[in-house]
């Protein structure tokens, strides 16, 4: 098993999930489905650029406590965010990196989040929303659906893990390492973000990835850069740039609306 050989910071009691069972069957269907396509990762690897050592001390939270009391302060004014997005798979058995970009926004929705990503090459379109995945393949005219009513709150822990999820529930679900500070450019500028380690604290999700890093803007509550380790070997990495908070609009969750008409196909599980 993965062990981190960093700072810990852990909450006494695990969170204890369904691993059996229908509900158990439906989870590691769909974790395996997202592990292809959303959560595994959104992508690619943005360029870090070291801050002069001054600023970079001086932009530097004292601990992991600090990072987190930050992302509760983000999440509470966090209401949506944009992206572009580049996501890089990496197959260990063929030793080959295949890579997408694309379009994401995240939205809160009462207490949960929603969201939708447009790929580009091949052209997919992903929704996360109403207890269910969705994924599109307009060239196919086909729609797989996959409803996660039963494990919702376990999926929104991978769409909150930076954008609008609160300091304590991330240490409520994983075990967290804080790595340090390191500068990302977000497309416009060089940015500061905590680099921290997870480990799931649930056994479903540590067989589906082993560990996670996360580079985030504690500040604003958003990732800049994620990564998927899998126990196979294969990993995913997301990075996303150009991320506006708090600016979406109605036109723009339109733009990633799935259209379907009579010729779909469908597949629902």
């Amino acid at each position: 098993m993965y062990q981190p050989a960093t700072e810990t910071h852990s909450l006494a009691s695990n969170l204890r999930h369904d691993s059996s069972g229908t509900a158990g069957r439906s989870f590691f269907l769909s974790m395996n489905f997202v592990r292809r396509t959303v959560a595994g990762g959104l992508v690619a690897a943005a360029v870090a650029v070291l801050f002069p050592a001054a600023l970079l001390a001086q932009a530097k939270p004292a601990d992991l406590d600090s990072v987190l009391h930050q992302m509760d302060q983000g999440s509470a004014n966090f209401k949506s965010a944009q992206a572009d997005l580049k996501k890089d798979l990496y197959e260990r058995v063929i030793k080959e990196t295949t890579s997408q970009t694309g379009a994401v926004y995240y939205q809160r929705v009462g207490t949960g989040i929603q969201m939708g990503a447009k790929f580009v090459s091949p052209a997919r379109t992903i929704e996360i929303k109403d207890g269910a995945i969705r994924l599109f393949d307009p060239g196919t005219d086909h729609l797989t659906e996959i409803s996660i009513k039963n494990n919702q709150a376990q999926y929104e822990s991978f769409l909150t893990l930076g954008f609008g999820g609160s300091g304590k529930d991330l240490a409520a679900k994983w075990t967290i390492n804080f790595l340090g500070m390191e500068s990302l450019n977000d497309g416009k500028k060089s940015t500061p973000v905590a680099k921290l380690d997870l480990v799931a604290k649930d056994a479903n999700t540590r067989n589906t990835f082993s560990h996670i890093l996360i580079w985030i803007d504690p500040a604003q509550d958003v990732s800049l850069k994620q990564q998927f380790f899998q126990p196979s070997g294969d990993n995913q990495t997301v990075t996303f740039t150009n991320i506006r908070t708090n600016q979406l609009k109605k036109s723009d969750t339109d733009a990633f609306a799935i259209k379907t008409d009579k010729k779909t196909s469908f597949d629902r599980r």
